[in-house]
């Protein structure tokens, strides 16, 4: 295996000189510089790149983890923050945590070793906030971590009003509300706050089941929970597209045409919400945005320029079908 002094044996330049070629410092003429890459090219070289990180202090990688990018709205999320990373000269370094407090702390134990540049925390656990500290940049997804890490969401009070709202403007009697894991404490919950907040305020009966991040089949278990226990319930605000789905094909397996039996609304409009029999009616979260912010957000970091700790992106209402 070819060896940096082998680079320079061939080159007819020093070490130090390969070196400062490999990791861009110092005045390098170009003649240098391209004898330098053409005996690489002869050899086949590959430069460590764990000793170039080490050298420079920047690997130009960042760690993103998330519960689990098979979800759909983790999925575009991840495609989004990767896209705006390599625009920006970084890599993505992806670990999935599966909502396991013990995985994700060992991932993010790996990232420091590893030297990345900054980790995105898509991942929410009860206890992360004992570990994640910022010593280095950091900027975390739909979770405020109260220790001065910035985070992102979207208006998820405004969000939840709007679905609700539709459901009673719509005439629903009793309305369900679908929504995360309220114990965990996330921006999300306000989605929970609003549909509370509207169905009393308008005196309207409700009932409100609490999930956690899961497969599709085990939202149709809940959804069959639910019409079991409650069979006259007209309308249903569900907290991410998946749930809805499995929510809208529950109904019409027992027999309840959407949207005239039951109107249901979910939330993120992720592609499926589109491509549905029936279209679904969802919260659009901007995740483009939320995608570009965060390596914004990390980029300022690294700078060490000031960044905001709450970034707060707005909602949109997209009326398809369901309701």
């Amino acid at each position: 295996m070819a060896t940096i002094k082998d680079v320079a044996e061939i080159a007819g330049v020093t070490v130090t000189t390969v070196s400062r070629v490999l990791n861009d410092r110092g005045y390098i003429s170009e003649t240098t510089r391209k004898k330098v890459y053409d005996a690489m090219k002869e050899l086949s070289y590959q430069p460590n790149e764990l000793a170039r990180s080490l050298f420079r202090k920047k690997s130009n990688i960042i760690g993103l983890i998330v519960p689990d990018v098979s979800h759909p709205f983790f999925a575009k999320l991840t495609s989004y923050i990767e896209a705006y990373a390599y625009a920006a000269g970084y890599k993505i370094l992806l670990c999935n945590s599966y909502q396991d407090s013990v995985k994700e702390k060992d991932y993010v134990e790996m990232l420091k070793r590893n030297q990345v540049d900054g980790i995105i925390m898509g991942s929410h656990t009860l206890e992360t906030s004992d570990y994640l500290t910022p010593t280095l940049p950091i900027v975390a997804i739909d979770r405020d971590f109260s220790n001065n890490i910035p985070f992102i969401t979207s208006d998820n009070y405004a969000g939840g009003l709007l679905a609700t709202n539709l459901l009673l403007d719509k005439g629903c009697k009793k309305l369900a509300h679908i929504s995360g894991p309220l114990e965990l404490n996330t921006p999300a919950n306000k989605r929970y706050e609003a549909f509370m907040n509207a169905v009393l305020e308008r005196k309207v009966q409700h009932v409100v089941e609490q999930t956690k991040l899961d497969v599709y089949e085990s939202y149709k278990k809940l959804a069959y929970k639910i019409f079991k226990e409650h069979p006259d319930i007209d309308g249903i605000f569900a907290s991410s597209d998946m749930i809805a789905a499995a929510m809208m094909q529950v109904s019409q397996e027992l027999g309840k045409e959407v949207p005239r039996d039951i109107r249901i609304i979910g939330y993120d409009d992720v592609e499926v919400a589109s491509l549905m029999t029936i279209p679904l009616t969802t919260i659009k979260q901007p995740i483009d945005e939320m995608a570009q912010l965060a390596i914004e957000i990390l980029l300022n970091q690294m700078e060490n320029k000031k960044v905001e700790i709450e970034n707060i992106l707005p909602v949109k209402l997209i009326e398809r079908k369901s309701s």
